[in-house]
């Protein structure tokens, strides 16, 4: 069964940092692209990164660029996002998703397994 658990979640102030987690069980991720996306309420979803199965760099939303930076732990078939100078438009709930394929999606409707989200707040 495929699934996907987000972690990392909380409250940080303007500034901070917090390092996001997505643990995979039922497949390999290694083999497939895996995204993070975020909605924030009253808001649509929205892709913040993606990482191809072939570990080409990943791509990032201009919104993001330079703060956050996404990364895969073979070992624990596990991504991460690490998120730092977080400011206040960054609070959503955090999903990761994967396309069921190799590569990266543009569109949200083409991920077909999600995690639960995990909840991230920057005030202070």
């Amino acid at each position: 069964q495929v699934q996907l658990v987000e972690s990392g979640g909380g409250l940080v102030q303007p500034g901070g940092s917090l390092r996001l987690s997505c643990t995979a069980s039922g497949f390999t991720l290694d083999s497939y692209a895996i995204g993070w996306f975020r909605q924030a309420p009253g808001k649509e979803r929205e892709g913040v990164s993606c990482s191809s199965s072939s570990r080409s760099s990943p791509l990032y939303d201009d919104s993001v660029k330079g703060r956050f930076t996404m990364s895969r732990d073979s070992a624990n078939n596990t991504v991460y996002l690490q998120m730092d100078s977080l400011k206040p438009e960054d609070t959503a709930v955090y999903y990761c998703a994967t396309p069921g394929r190799p590569s990266c999606s543009g569109y949200v409707h083409e991920y077909n397994y999600w995690g639960q989200g995990t909840q991230v707040t920057v005030a202070s």
